[in-house]
């Protein structure tokens, strides 16, 4: 595992590196705990923001010790990762010159550790000449606890759809209902919230003046729609192309606010669709 300037560290993580997980780090894909876009989660763990991204493979060496190793062969980690969505075994061996860095500790949460060796524990300073990855803080409200909100949102949309009845969304008197619009037809609920306008309008932003990398991303949904992925500093928005939007904000712990369709959300959704970074 040659090159970073730390050869102890990857010899250490090389000497029998137990893989417990894998996760993409790339600009249409990657753990939005670790910030707002790409270059943010890439600053989480002192990468520059690589075009083509990284594959993060989390897992514990001979004595137990947490290492994050970073390649740039980032198919490799997503055919693994994809065969053990669909239960299939997978061995994920990454080649030593695809090797960017292997660095201490793992910036993700890891629930299972591998067998037989001790417990996971950070690697001691004389195995690694910077402070260990830690998972972000999300044992109170703040950035990292919303941006996970919305990726459960948008990972269980059915469920929180479901919650949402038309009658959510009265129209408002000065934009009537139209026949064969989509459920709901205020632009929010509540239409003056503050908080929403406010991601309304920043969220337009975006398609005059594109934001940071990943800021804005799409990705797959039932039929033809798409589901969208913007987040912005203190806020995160998910939404489907053919149907309302969720919003969490920084300034309202705990709070998912609906975002009805109404006469501007489809035309913002489309326009963002447009701008969206999409996976390969």
């Amino acid at each position: 595992m040659a090159g970073t300037t730390d050869e102890e560290a990857l010899a250490a993580a090389d000497e029998a590196l137990y893989v417990l997980t894998a996760v993409l780090l790339t600009p249409a894909k990657f753990p939005s705990v670790l910030g707002d876009d790409y270059p943010e989660a890439c600053a989480a763990l002192e990468l520059a923001p690589r075009a083509d991204g990284y594959g993060l493979v989390l897992g514990q060496d001979g004595g137990g010790a947490r290492w994050t190793v970073v390649v740039d062969d980032v198919s490799l980690v997503a055919v693994a990762i994809a065969s053990w969505d669909c239960g299939m075994e997978h061995d994920l061996s990454p080649d030593e010159r695809t090797v960017v860095a292997a660095l201490p500790g793992w910036p993700l949460a890891v629930a299972v550790s591998a067998p037989n060796v001790p417990a996971p524990h950070d690697p001691g300073p004389e195995m690694a000449d910077r402070a260990p990855l830690t998972p972000p803080d999300t044992s109170s409200w703040g950035p990292a606890q919303r941006r996970l909100g919305a990726d459960e949102i948008a990972l269980q949309w059915a469920v929180w759809r479901e919650q949402i009845g038309d009658d959510h969304f009265p129209a408002p008197p000065e934009a009537p209902a139209v026949a064969g619009e989509a459920p709901g037809n205020a632009d929010a609920a509540p239409a003056g919230h503050l908080g929403i306008r406010r991601v309304l309008a920043e969220a337009r932003a975006y398609v005059d003046t594109p934001p940071p990398l990943g800021r804005v991303r799409s990705s797959f949904a039932p039929g033809d729609a798409r589901t969208l992925r913007a987040d912005g500093p203190g806020w995160s928005m998910v939404a489907r192309t053919d149907d309302i939007a969720f919003v969490l904000l920084d300034d309202e712990p705990g709070e998912v606010l609906p975002v009805g369709r109404g006469p501007e959300l489809p035309g913002l959704l489309e326009a963002l669709d447009k701008m969206a970074v999409r996976p390969l």
